[in-house]
């Protein structure tokens, strides 16, 4: 099985930033891809941004400029660098990633964090 564990939410002020850390652990050989989601109260998950083991990007529209992925392959660990906070921005943000458990596999297993709160005040 593998974990993901998400820290770094909270509560800011509109223009603040917050960075979110992820940490995959257990039966992992290798994780193609990494990303963030997010969901708002009343509405559907929505891809944040997304980043393959080579380092590609994929961002939302809505947080190109202000938020920034990056990877640390050797740990296994996503972080999210988000500024210039907006009110819009609250939900809770979920770690997804796509795991190789095995050598012998090339089927990928998603897992998800358990999500943690980020309120944006205005």
């Amino acid at each position: 099985q593998v974990q993901l564990v998400e820290s770094g939410g909270g509560l800011v002020q509109a223009g603040g930033s917050l960075r979110l850390s992820c940490a995959a652990s257990g039966t992992i050989f290798s994780i193609a891809a990494m990303g963030w989601y997010r969901q708002a109260p009343g509405k559907q998950r929505e891809l944040v941004v997304g980043i393959t083991s080579g380092g590609s990007t994929n961002y939302a529209d809505s947080v190109k400029g202000r938020f920034t992925i990056s990877r640390d392959n050797a740990k296994n660990t996503v972080y999210l660098q988000m500024n210039s906070l907006k009110p819009e921005d609250t939900a809770v943000y979920y770690c997804n990633a796509e795991v190789v458990t095995s050598r012998w596999t090339s089927i990928r297993n998603t897992y998800w964090g358990q999500g943690t709160q980020v309120t944006v005040s205005s």
